[in-house]
């Protein structure tokens, strides 16, 4: 049974959802636009603790918080101390991809690794057309105000949709914005610069028909960590599960061991 958890960290509240599971616990990291929502199917058959990034779900969404790589892998430090993880299983998706930051800096707490249509934290990559407009002042900030209903359901895959809307607020804009805008290529290329310190066994998942992130990216992140292996998912797009449900059982396998 998954369990919503809502509390302080910081003095600022905090949201997670956690379900039975193995030793160590499994910390599945959402991107962006979702929240720990994304992750019920995963915690429904593996367990573990997801929670709500920083201006995300119902996790703290004020101005003055750090929207960017470092100021995410920062919090993460303070989660895990909150909820009691030493170490752990990490599974990440598009920006979720911050816990890779994290994972550098105390590489030996993780026991293995999943990344699915991760961000790429390497040289090279330039950001998708929408993206490109997030970046940009005054235009990011227009099309956050356009992006109503009938549009985010347009560019989110079924299923996708309704669970973002319910809390793609203001507060949830402005991280995105300030995100993205934290991060141009060159912040991505240094955010990677000691991936091969995470020497846990990695499976690194990448839909072949993502939109956003080319799959060669897959193969340049297996290449950068110290075990991994890169599985190119054909048919699935930049939430491959919902393409083939059958991953699911495939990633909570693989961080079985």
């Amino acid at each position: 049974m998954i369990e919503v958890h809502h509390e302080t960290l910081g003095a600022l509240p905090v949201a997670w959802r956690s379900a039975p599971g193995g030793d160590p616990p499994i910390l599945w990291l959402h991107g962006v636009p979702d929240s720990s929502e994304l992750w019920t199917p995963f915690l429904e058959r593996a367990g573990g603790i997801a929670p709500d990034l920083p201006g995300f779900g119902r996790s703290a969404k004020r101005g003055d918080l750090d929207y960017s790589i470092a100021g995410y892998a920062d919090w993460l430090e303070r989660f895990c101390d909150h909820v009691g993880l030493d170490r752990i299983r990490l599974a990440v998706h598009d920006w979720g991809a911050v816990g890779l930051a994290f994972a550098q800096r105390a590489p030996e707490r993780i026991e293995r690794l999943v990344a699915i249509d991760a961000v790429p934290f390497l040289p090279g990559y330039r950001w998708h057309p929408i993206a490109r407009v997030w970046r940009t002042p005054v235009a990011g900030e227009i099309a956050m105000g356009l992006a109503i209903g009938p549009i985010v359901r347009r560019l989110l895959p079924d299923g996708r949709a309704e669970p973002v809307l319910e809390h793609f607020d203001p507060g949830t804009q402005r991280a995105i914005l300030r995100l993205y805008r934290s991060s141009p290529p060159e912040v991505l290329a240094a955010a990677g610069r000691d991936l091969g310190a995470i020497a846990a066994p990695a499976l690194v998942l990448h839909g072949a028909r993502d939109r956003y992130i080319p799959a060669r990216f897959a193969d340049g992140l297996t290449a950068a960590l110290g075990d991994g292996r890169a599985e190119h998912v054909e048919g699935a797009g930049h939430w491959p599960w919902l393409d083939r449900p059958e991953l699911v059982e495939r990633v909570a396998r693989f961080l079985a061991g």
